[in-house]
């Protein structure tokens, strides 16, 4: 038995949807522990191409069940269109998808409430997606949820809905001098949408403790990454939810005991969308290359994501942060026609030098990169089956990076596409 949580090292969008599709194959159960829509995993095979934002990633290679846990803000529209994307390309979802009934629900009004406050923000904006996860979390936090279980009652959920709009427009109309929400709208576009998820809502929870009595292997998957975590990344440019491992055991319902490892995805150098400090972003030509190079456009947004060469003081703390016992190294390949290639092993600030990444975000902006310097290989990594074939500048880099986190890749990914990954 083996129940792996899989997180995002940096700041999201390292990759996390292809990896957790190649482990799938060989995992009883893959499971989304928290999120919502706002996150993009872009999953590559047999020459199609799909971005999934609340499906589990291990939908498409082997038979597991694929588990919506009750971390998940999930918006039942975006939900269906999801669905019958999936169908479309030939997967059969009966019998495989499994939606926690304790899943809190996004909805219209979670929506506007994103869009205005952000606009409301300024210069001070936090760059969300707009797509209503963090006023959603906020309803779940404040005892004023719908979940995914309400659906089923339509009386009680209108009730609900029309008490939530009532309390919400006041603020609309007053405050934000924006248009009101029409509550009964919301409710006659959302009756289609429950019609066709409802079969798949379901008690999760007994789902995978049940799973984990039968000694079945359990894949968690994060969606963003761990300096977006609500309470321990780069507050407030953060997600407001934990991708960390910590958060996936509150977000599915398994016991933290019952986990054996816990693994870890990086890119080869570093991105990062939305606003918020980044300490070794690139303005540069080398930051623009890594963007081409890396075709570094959001999954979900296609907003241009920030480049920057790896930084190993922020690594370090995801590891350690984590409890990361494996990491995986992603998009190796970026690199291949680099002359020069960095990686920031300290922090400069205020004179003084140190390996400790700082929690506050006024210091974290002001803190200088110390850069060790390596020559490129400017030779292919792709197309290569085994780590020790790698070309050999490749395997200093690589090798640099696992000795200063203290802990191994045991996959290389050199490509897009499945078969571009080494296993070690």
């Amino acid at each position: 038995m083996k129940i792996r949580i899989l997180v995002g090292a940096q700041w999201g969008d390292e990759g996390k949807g292809k990896i957790v599709d190649l482990l799938s194959a060989d995992t009883d159960y893959v499971v989304r522990y928290q999120g919502g829509a706002n996150a993009g995993h872009t999953i590559k095979f047999d020459d199609q191409e799909i971005v999934l934002h609340l499906i589990p990633s291990g939908m498409f290679n082997g038979d597991a069940k694929c588990v919506i846990g009750n971390g998940v803000v999930i918006d039942p529209i975006a939900l269906v269109e999801e669905i019958e994307e999936v169908e479309e390309i030939g997967v059969t979802l009966k019998d495989r998808l499994f939606i926690s009934s304790s899943a809190h629900v996004i909805l219209p009004y979670h929506k506007v409430l994103d869009n205005v406050k952000e606009k409301n923000r300024g210069k001070d904006a936090i760059g969300t997606t707009g797509r209503g996860i963090g006023p959603a979390y906020v309803s779940k936090v404040a005892r004023l949820g719908i979940r995914m279980g309400d659906l089923a009652n339509r009386e009680k959920l209108k009730k609900n809905i029309q008490q939530n709009v009532d309390d919400i427009n006041k603020a609309l109309e007053h405050v934000y001098n924006e248009p009101k929400i029409d509550a009964q709208k919301i409710l006659d576009d959302l009756t289609p949408a429950i019609d066709r998820i409802s079969p798949y809502i379901c008690n999760t929870t007994e789902l995978l403790h049940n799973a984990v009595d039968k000694k079945a292997s359990i894949l968690l998957e994060g969606a963003q990454g761990s300096l977006l975590d609500v309470d321990h990344g780069t507050y407030p440019y953060v997600t407001s939810s934990s991708p960390t491992a910590g958060g996936a055991c509150a977000g599915s319902g398994i016991p933290p005991l019952a986990i054996t490892n816990a693994l870890g995805i990086t890119k080869a150098y570093s991105t990062r969308v939305g606003n918020g400090p980044y300490p070794t972003e690139l303005f540069d030509e080398a930051g623009e290359k890594l963007r081409k190079n890396g075709a570094e456009f959001g999954a979900t947004t296609g907003r241009p994501r920030r480049c920057g060469w790896l930084d190993l003081v922020a690594l370090k703390y995801a590891v350690r942060l984590n409890g990361l016992n494996e990491l995986a190294l992603t998009k190796l390949d970026v690199l291949d026609d680099f002359e020069t290639i960095k990686v920031c092993t300290h922090y400069e600030h205020n004179g003084a030098k140190t390996d400790v990444f700082p929690l506050d975000t006024g210091e974290l902006e002001h803190v200088k990169p110390v850069y060790k310097e390596f020559e490129g290989w400017n030779s292919s990594s792709r197309n290569i089956d085994s780590f020790d074939d790698l070309p050999k500048k490749a395997l200093e880099y690589i090798r640099f990076i696992e000795e200063y986190i203290g802990v191994p890749f045991t996959m290389v990914s050199t490509g897009p596409k499945r078969n571009e990954t080494i296993i070690r």
